[in-house]
């Protein structure tokens, strides 16, 4: 009786409920895209072994062997089913051509870097952004409002690899202040566990940053507009005649509904990480997905490209089910379901 009594109550939980259905939602939207994602590789001109038909040493035969080792000499849509199949029954998502090791190995060595970048990216746009935004609009037509604006004006308007390039040079010219290359000292495994968490971080410093500006300066001008919108809103003018204090009227009143399509937008801002990470990555030697995207992008290393693919769909689905989560939490009377 218990077991049914908490089976039901399972059933009820509205989270759970939306988590597994969007979950399996997330099944059928990897399985497209991963179709989509194939058919744009295959449009492509040329493969892996066009770099090695260019070497005089390599006979047409070892050409031949490799081709049907990799399984290019499968018609596309047998190669398709193939990579499928792996990732269903082995977990297996294919082998590198490039690195001659399986994509599985490749992309957990790397994941960990490039989720701990975003992550930290993402706590630090906001950390910074938020405040300033609110600041902004509170402080509207002022000094303060002004430098803010042309502030997230200069961000918005400077590319990512100008600002990766600055960073950059600007570490040259402080060396060894801040490193630059890798995300770990050549004395790590010699530190402390506090000692290394420590080297790491400010081996992220500056990648976090590159990563950060533009999202930083979008997210402030966001912030700042949705605010002043609720704050010309009847029911925060009806809390002000009141006599209720200014501080609860922003921060209790108005801001729980302006930060509402800032939470939404989450989900997106977190899967763009990924795209973000190419620049910050290669400038920096960051050992993350994004300069392993890159390479194999290039040398069309044609499993590892799927899977890259396949982990930024993934990250996709993640964030935008955290950002409904978060929403809810934001916002108790949202309903999921809608």
């Amino acid at each position: 009786m218990i077991n049914q009594v908490s089976a039901k109550r399972l059933l009820e939980n509205e989270a759970l409920v939306y988590i597994v259905r969007r979950l399996l939602q997330g099944v059928l939207t990897l399985l497209g895209a991963s179709v989509l994602c194939f058919v744009v590789i295959k449009l492509a001109p040329g493969d892996y072994l066009d770099t090695l038909r260019q070497n005089p040493k390599i006979s047409p035969e070892t050409i031949l062997e490799l081709k049907k080792q990799f399984g290019l000499d499968q018609p596309p849509v047998i190669q398709y089913w193939r990579w499928l199949r792996q990732i269903l029954t082995e977990f297996n998502f294919g082998y590198s051509f490039i690195y001659s090791r399986s994509v599985s190995s490749l992309l957990l060595e790397r994941v960990f870097a490039t989720v701990l970048l975003a992550v930290s990216s993402l706590v630090m746009t906001w950390a910074i952004a938020l405040p300033l935004g609110i600041l902004s609009a509170v402080k509207q037509n002022s000094l303060i409002d002004q430098i803010l604006r042309i502030l997230s004006y200069l961000g918005q308007g400077f590319p990512s690899f100008i600002t990766a390039l600055m960073l950059l040079i600007f570490a040259q010219n402080t060396a060894p202040l801040f490193p630059v290359g890798n995300m770990k000292s050549l004395e790590h495994d010699q530190l402390t566990p506090i000692g290394q968490i420590l080297d790491i971080g400010w081996h992220m410093i500056l990648p976090t940053i590159a990563l950060s500006i533009t999202s930083f300066a979008g997210l402030q001008r966001l912030m700042r507009g949705q605010l002043l919108d609720v704050l010309r809103q009847d029911y925060v003018q009806t809390a002000r005649a009141k006599g209720l204090p200014e501080n609860k009227v922003i921060y209790v009143h108005a801001l729980r509904n302006a930060i509402n399509p800032l939470v939404t937008l989450l989900g997106f801002e977190f899967a763009s990480l990924l795209g973000g990470a190419f620049i910050a990555e290669n400038f920096f030697n960051w050992p993350g997905l994004g300069r392993l995207i890159l390479q194999a992008v290039t040398a069309n290393d044609l499993y590892l490209v799927m899977a890259s693919l396949m982990m930024g769909a993934v990250m996709l689905i993640i964030g935008n089910i955290l950002a409904d989560i978060l929403l809810k939490l934001v916002d108790p009377r949202i309903k999921l379901e809608e």
